[in-house]
């Protein structure tokens, strides 16, 4: 879907939520706020603002308290210790007034200016709309680990969006009532909005580049976001390990068949050692791979069952 440049308001003025994880991001909240500002004004649209400080190391919390005591359609959310940007995001969905919910970084990469144009490709698209980067300005490693990252994110939602998934999102916030009764430490907010919607649709735009300092998702914790996605919200892996189970055992059926042939046909056996340590080797690394799948699933379930909560709220 491509963006149009009129400057429109499709909702009949229903009030947006914007929603915004906040971490160690001190030196662009006024003027985030102040453009989220200007663009919702510009179209005469009723807007909040969310702000939820996952406990970054810098006074971002101290910059919303302030922002807050002087617009009332700001609102800040602290939590009590650093849960990562999902679970921040699922606390502001949760605390969000709005009809509609917009989720931003706080970096100033997604450029406020192009809400009104989001705005009315919403108000003619899905019930979910991401708005993904013209280009990904990540090196290598970290662009690799993301297309993986995105790859099993749309073998869990099952949806050709899935590919362009973006942290800058558009959707209705009654989306929310499918997960109201979610808990566990491991979450992700694309695979909830599947919970009560199959209606994804995604546009271009331009992300600018981070103004302030550094990203926080390094290649590891990208890694660490896929492992999540996969055993928490799908059984992708659980599969492949019986693939490579039954895959493994057609091997071996091979090797049994080439072994008695051998000694039908010309009484001569396989040699020993070699031959049959490189089956066992093949046979035990399929067998731990497999307990290691399982294992990572009975953490889960570990983690669910222990009550251990997605989030706690310190201050609001």
């Amino acid at each position: 879907m491509t963006l149009n440049s009129s400057n429109t308001n499709p909702l009949d003025n229903d009030l947006v939520s914007v929603v915004i994880p906040v971490y160690n991001a001190e030196a662009s909240l006024r003027e985030l706020s102040h453009r989220i500002e200007s663009a919702f004004e510009s179209i005469e649209q009723r807007f909040e603002i969310v702000f939820v400080e996952d406990r970054g190391p810098d006074g971002s919390w101290s910059i919303i308290q302030q922002l807050a005591s002087e617009q009332d359609d700001i609102h800040g959310i602290r939590l009590a210790r650093n849960y990562g940007q999902h679970a921040a995001l699922l606390c502001g969905i949760r605390a969000a007034q709005g009809s509609i919910c917009m989720t931003m970084d706080d970096d100033l990469q997604h450029a406020p200016q192009k809400i009104p144009e989001l705005l009315e490709a919403f108000g003619k698209s899905t019930d979910v709309l991401y708005i993904a980067p013209a280009s990904q300005p990540h090196g290598l490693a970290r662009g690799l680990a993301s297309r993986i990252t995105k790859w099993v994110l749309s073998s869990g939602m099952g949806a050709e969006a899935a590919a362009r998934v973006s942290a800058w999102r558009i959707f209705r916030t009654d989306l929310r009532d499918a997960f109201g009764d979610f808990k566990g430490p491991n979450v992700n907010i694309d695979v909830l909005l599947t919970w009560g919607t199959a209606s994804f649709d995604f546009v271009i735009a331009r992300h600018e580049p981070r103004a302030h300092g550094n990203s926080g998702y390094t290649v590891p914790k990208l890694i660490k976001h896929a492992m999540n996605m996969m055993t928490g919200f799908s059984t992708l892996p659980l599969q492949f390990a019986t693939f490579i189970g039954l895959a493994l055992s057609a091997v071996g059926l091979l090797t049994l068949l080439y072994v008695v042939s051998r000694v039908l046909l010309d009484g001569s056996a396989v040699p020993g050692f070699p031959f049959l340590a490189s089956v066992i080797s093949i046979f035990s690394g399929a067998q731990l791979f497999s307990l290691g799948v399982i294992g990572e699933y009975i953490g889960r379930i570990h983690g669910r069952s222990s009550g251990a909560p997605t989030y706690m709220v310190s201050d609001d």
